[in-house]
């Protein structure tokens, strides 16, 4: 008698990198005057994976009046198409976030936490995310366009082979991914990072096993551009750098020269990435790219 034996079937690698979930508010926490943390989950978060490091995804919030975020019928690849077809009175606002943290557990809770900053005018008013964000309830109902493999061109931080150092720079907005990179840097890694935020009071404690030199700059100083003005006064390791730098458009442009022109690191080597513009809002920036 002869016995076949046949190796079982690999899972289909999925269609597309990212794929649509409904998710809903757990819990809502204040870190700082800046930043407010959402912890997030539903009963397929489990199938939400992430390449760690700056990972980034798309929300998608409710307008007020709304249950929930109004999006297109077909969640495929078409999505921006139809949703740029849409009432833009009725269509979900669309931001991009960075996974702060996600937990799996087989026996644990489904979670995944976004940290919000947050800005208001005088009045105490902000745009979309900000008011969304500031009155964030148990149970609130937004979706999200999230990785489902580990590869997923959702990670900016790649630092090439032959890297010594780290440099990273970032604002308020940036912090998370900021975080997020720290978090995941192995020990015996070596970073300078700078961090600009508008109070004492958003400094936060930001574990890592790497050995890294965190400065923190308070906006509203004697310096118009902190950032700049520090990574200039720093004297840099030995080593081959890669840098990382996030935050204001403008500022990033700038500092990205700096690097590039007068501390003479390699172009390839540096990843820059305008979180916001100033003068435009995030409905300004989609629209350009219509």
């Amino acid at each position: 008698m002869s016995v076949r034996t046949e190796r079982p079937a690999k899972a289909a690698a999925p269609a597309l990198p990212y794929r649509f979930f409904d998710l809903h508010v757990l819990r809502a926490e204040r870190l700082s005057p800046a930043m407010v943390r959402i912890t997030f989950g539903a009963e397929d978060l489990r199938d939400i994976v992430s390449g760690g490091r700056d990972q980034r995804f798309k929300l998608f919030l409710p307008q007020a009046g709304q249950d929930a975020p109004v999006l297109p019928e077909a969640r495929d690849e078409n999505w921006w198409t139809e949703w740029r077809a849409m009432d833009p009175a009725v269509r979900a606002y669309i931001r991009t976030y960075t996974v702060r943290a996600l937990r799996h557990g087989p026996d644990g809770p489904e979670e995944m936490d976004v940290d919000f900053a947050v800005h208001t005018d005088a009045n105490g008013h902000g745009g979309p995310a900000t008011n969304w964000a500031q009155a964030a309830r148990p149970g609130d109902r937004v979706t999200v366009l999230c990785p489902v493999v580990e590869e997923n061109g959702g990670v900016d931080f790649q630092p090439p082979a032959g890297t010594d150092w780290t440099l990273i720079t970032a604002d308020e907005t940036a912090l998370p991914a900021v975080a997020a990179t720290l978090s995941w840097l192995p020990a015996g890694s070596r970073a300078k990072v700078w961090i600009e935020v508008p109070h004492t009071d958003d400094i936060q404690d930001l574990p890592t096993e790497a050995d890294a030199d965190i400065t923190w700059l308070i906006r509203g100083g004697a310096s118009a551009t902190p950032v700049l003005d520090a990574v200039r006064a720093a004297e840099f390791p030995a080593g081959s750098p890669y840098a990382w730098i996030a935050g204001e458009a403008s500022g990033v442009r700038a500092l990205r020269r700096h690097l590039v022109g007068e501390r003479g690191l390699d172009r390839r080597a540096v990843t820059f990435t305008g979180y916001w513009r100033r003068g435009a809002s995030e409905e300004d920036l989609l629209a350009e790219l219509a």
